[in-house]
C-alpha cells in the first residue's frame, strides 16, 4: 500500500510539471512578439477614448494642450518616447515601456499652466531610443 502512494506521487508530480509547461507556453504564445512598428503619429489638441487624436493640428493658440498619438500596427513590444522642443531647445521629454497585441494609439501631452510663448515647436518621436518620426507645430496668438 505504501508503494501505490508512491507511484501515485510520481505520476501526479510529472502530470503537475507537464500542466504547468503546457500553460507556461500558451503564456509565451499570447506576448507580443517582435518590434513596435510606426503606422504614422498624428497631433492635435483633443483625444478620442482610443488615445488617438481626436482634433488634428499642427497650429495651436497658447493656452492649448498639445497631444501626440503614435499609432502602431500590429502586436510588438518597446518603449516609446517623445521629445517636446521650443525653437530647437528641449522643453519637455516622456517615454513609456509599451506591449500591444494588435493596433494601438499611444498619447504624449504637454500644458503649460501659464501659455505657450508663440512660436516654432516640434514633436520627435523615438521607438526603443531610435528617432522614427518628427513633426513642426506653432504656437499662434
Amino acid at each position: 500500500m505504501h508503494q501505490v502512494r508512491l507511484e501515485c506521487y510520481g505520476v501526479c508530480m510529472v502530470r503537475k510539471k507537464l500542466l504547468a509547461a503546457v500553460l507556461l507556453s500558451l503564456l509565451a504564445a499570447c506576448r507580443p512578439g517582435g518590434p513596435l512598428q510606426l503606422e504614422t503619429i498624428q497631433t492635435g489638441s483633443s483625444l478620442n477614448s482610443d488615445h488617438s487624436v481626436g482634433t488634428l493640428a499642427t497650429r495651436f493658440k497658447p493656452d492649448d494642450t498639445l497631444f501626440v498619438s503614435v499609432l502602431t500596427k500590429g502586436p510588438g513590444a518597446g518603449k516609446i518616447g517623445v521629445k517636446w522642443t521650443y525653437a530647437g531647445r528641449l522643453v519637455s521629454e516622456d517615454s513609456r515601456d509599451v506591449s500591444y497585441r494588435d493596433n494601438a494609439a499611444t498619447e504624449f501631452h504637454i500644458k503649460n499652466s501659464g501659455g505657450f510663448p508663440a512660436g516654432d515647436y516640434a514633436v520627435e518621436v523615438m521607438i526603443d531610443g531610435k528617432s522614427v518620426a518628427t513633426r513642426p507645430l506653432k504656437v499662434e496668438k
